[in-house]
């Protein structure tokens, strides 16, 4: 029973690995939680993403549920993604890390700037 359960945990961190260390998934996580919701927008509104990457991102948050995608049968054909719960919860320990590294890098700077001071 352990070993499933250790075969399970190891899936689950692939997956945040997957997600977290990839600079495009995050983006895309980040730009349609402040609202830009469709594919043509985010390619647009994250610099330097390619079609592709933006489509394969999209399918693997999907996949991996932290983004709802709707398609509207119109013409021409729509699409939008949104934050699923999940997607929400982890844009906020997102955000967390970063305000904890800006919080460290102020920290190093000023510690940076008191050696300096010492030193003379």
């Amino acid at each position: 029973m352990k070993k499933i359960e250790e075969k399970s945990q190891r899936a689950l961190y692939a997956k945040l690995e997957d997600v977290v260390g990839c600079k495009w998934s995050v983006s895309v996580l980040m730009a349609v939680g402040e609202g830009v919701t469709r594919p043509g927008a985010l390619e647009r509104h994250i610099a330097g993403i390619s079609t592709k990457v933006l489509s394969e991102s999209l399918r693997k948050l999907t996949r991996y549920g932290l983004l709802d995608k709707t398609s509207y049968a119109e013409v021409p054909p729509r699409t939008e993604y949104a934050l699923t719960e999940a997607g929400r919860e982890l844009i906020a320990i997102i955000t967390q890390i970063h305000a904890l590294d800006d919080r460290l890098k102020g920290a190093n700077r000023k510690g940076a700037n008191r050696k300096g001071v010492q030193e003379q």
